[in-house]
């Protein structure tokens, strides 16, 4: 891991695309640490390890050009552990892996 993580509180959107993605948005203190930390792999994007509740998974952060932020993906297996639906407020931790 890099020692970049962090713990916030945002809540869980759908993409307003066709697919059913579903984000959260990073901070934005979070997204300029990493940034400015971290050399980003395809489509800009950065390996992480979340957590929200019980539930942990490995995935990845995308920029998002809309908030300046970057977007952290919900897979629905974690939705349906965690009983998230859309715009629900979540706390989420993020640990930066290299």
């Amino acid at each position: 891991m890099t020692g970049i993580e962090g713990e916030f509180e945002t809540v869980v959107s759908r993409w307003s695309g066709e697919a059913a993605w579903y984000f959260a948005t990073l901070p934005v203190d979070l997204a300029e640490e990493i940034r400015t930390q971290v050399e980003p792999v395809g489509f800009g994007s950065v390996r992480v390890i979340a957590t929200i509740g019980d539930t942990t998974w490995w995935t990845s952060v995308f920029p998002d050009k809309a908030s300046g932020s970057y977007v952290l993906p919900v897979k629905a297996a974690v939705r349906k552990a965690e009983r998230i639906h859309d715009d629900d407020p979540v706390t989420i931790h993020v640990a930066v892996l290299r």
